[in-house]
């Protein structure tokens, strides 16, 4: 259990939050949601201990063991893997530290044999004698081979560093979990595993996250930041935004009632509080209209940006057609004889463990890079529009957000033009931002209104929710789900994937590619599709 009372934290003038009163329990977990800058990792930092409040405490119950999903990937370089995650539990791993060093020693005193003897016990009760076994399970299970276990961290890759640190988070059985954004730069196997790790654990976990599908699986409690306050819901993610929006639904309703009973009462005063024979009545009704208080609705301060695609003409029938497609990056063949057919109607999700493959056949597509062999053919009436995973070139002019999106504008007035970057949350003096300077999500918001202004028939996005809050993915998959013309996808958005797509084809890893007309969780769920990918692993 770990509990936040009357926990204050400010910064200067500013304060993040104010008065917040929660009490984690175990067999629990708690989804911790809020706009971007509401305070989320902040908070997790404050129950880590990792900085301090302005007033209240932070209460963890006594001898619990409380353990952070740690965010810098290169703080355990000179370390093996395996050491890596046992690190997860310091107690224990200080223990054998200190085993190792004096076994080592060549003259073996009295007091070596009796600390050795503490030391062999509490390494025992830590179930230390497992400790590589469970280590080497969490590894395997999030899909790190045994050959890399006794491997140095510097030497393996970026994405496998992130899983190591994820099983060093769980690793031994920790009290509390902390884990923000436990999901980023995971493989869907890896996610669908945690998943189930964390709906079957028993102690208290706290985690933020932007993945919308993650977040319905796991939380038990959804706690909501908004305006400083914290407030805790019981359910699911969806369960708190049907809540929340009712909520809203039923003020604004109640309000509309209020409103209609003061302008009735009003109406009435001002026609006969002259008049003599009604003047009693007109006096009641304006203590009537006295009594009556309008539900004062705090807007949130959750900002949803207007997204719509609409394509300024149709496709025709013929829209793309991809024969025997290969390249080699880097001396490795990312695409091996790659064939495909785009159908009218076609919104096809791209997935699979190489994220490479799927930016290289989309430039390939964009004709910014060539194919080593095959063939691209697009219909004569497609209109493309393109969304790249690393946007950085789009971004290196010295101009305004307003010269900027200018370019892709057709109307050269400025208030049509301010108007629709205050849709896209680009409001007052943000309009004259350069772009080399912009966040992450601001950038990927200037090329969804780039990909929106195009009025393309045929869409390639590539990996689109990357740097976007919750509300952001939410408009984007809404507008996706309006759109009525053909796509690609590839994102780690499951439920992007699920609620779009009615096509998967899956790069595999050795060669070729797994093609199905199904939606997201039939085709996860699919026996052949899982022997075909069993067959090309081995």
């Amino acid at each position: 259990m770990i509990e936040a009372r009357d926990v204050t934290l400010r910064f200067g003038k500013r304060t993040l939050f104010e008065d917040v009163n929660l009490k984690f329990t175990n067999g629990n977990c708690y989804g911790l949601i809020g706009a971007n800058g509401a305070g989320k990792s902040t908070f997790l930092k404050l129950l880590s201990g990792e900085i301090e409040t302005s007033s209240g405490e932070i209460i963890l119950a006594k001898g619990a063991r409380l353990s952070v999903l740690k965010q810098n990937h290169y703080a355990y370089d000179d370390h093996t893997v395996m050491e890596t995650v046992i690190m997860g539990n310091e107690k224990l791993y200080k223990i054998s530290k200190e085993k190792e060093e004096l076994y080592s020693h060549t003259e073996f005193t009295d007091a070596d044999g009796m600390r050795l003897a503490e030391l062999e016990a509490e390494f025992m009760e830590l179930n230390g004698w497992e400790a590589e076994s469970e280590a080497g399970e969490l590894l395997a299970n999030l899909g790190i081979p045994v050959e890399y276990h006794d491997a140095v961290m510097k030497e393996i890759p970026a994405k496998m560093k992130v899983k190591v640190l994820l099983a060093q988070a769980l690793f031994g059985n920790p009290d509390i979990l902390l884990l923000d954004e436990p999901t980023n730069n995971l493989d869907i196997e890896a996610i669908r595993w945690l998943e189930e790790f964390l709906i079957n654990y028993q102690n208290t976990v706290i985690v933020v996250s932007h993945d919308r599908h993650f977040l319905n699986k796991v939380c038990t409690h959804i706690v909501d930041i908004d305006y400083g306050k914290m407030k805790l819901y019981i359910g699911n993610y969806d369960f708190w935004y049907e809540s929340s929006q009712l909520a809203l639904k039923q003020m604004k309703e109640s309000n509309k009632k209020k409103e209609e009973k003061i302008k009735e009462l009003q109406d009435f005063i001002a026609r006969f509080s002259a008049n003599a024979s009604k003047s009693r009545q007109a006096t009641s009704r304006k203590k009537m209209l006295e009594k009556i208080e309008l539900e004062e609705i705090v807007p949130s301060s959750r900002k949803y940006p207007y997204i719509d695609f609409t394509p300024e003409r149709p496709s025709g029938k013929e829209i793309l057609t991809v024969t025997n497609l290969s390249k080699t990056i880097d001396g490795r063949k990312v695409l091996d004889q790659v064939s495909f057919t785009v159908l009218k109607g076609d919104k096809i999700a791209f997935v699979g463990p190489d994220d490479i493959a799927k930016t290289t056949l989309f430039r390939i597509l964009m004709g910014e890079i060539e194919p080593d062999s095959g063939e691209v053919t697009w219909g004569k009436t497609i209109t493309k529009s393109y969304f790249p995973q690393d946007n950085s070139d789009y971004f290196k002019k010295e101009e305004t957000i307003m010269e900027w999106i200018g370019e892709y504008y057709s109307v050269d007035d400025e208030t049509i033009l301010r108007g629709f970057l205050g849709r896209m949350l680009f409001s007052g003096e943000d309009v004259f931002k350069k772009v080399p300077v912009l966040s992450g999500g601001e950038k990927a918001r200037c090329m969804l209104s780039k990909c929106m202004l195009e009025a393309a028939n045929f869409l390639i996005l590539d990996e689109p929710t990357n740097h976007l809050d919750l509300e952001s993915i939410t408009s984007l998959n809404n507008g996706l789900m309006k759109y009525n013309s053909e796509l690609l996808l590839a994102s780690h958005d499951h439920q992007l994937i699920e609620t779009i797509a009615n096509r998967i084809i899956e790069i595999l890893p050795k060669n070729g590619i797994i093609d199905r007309r199904l939606p997201y969780d039939e085709y996860l769920e699919n026996e052949e599709v899982k022997e075909i990918r069993r067959k090309n692993s081995e």
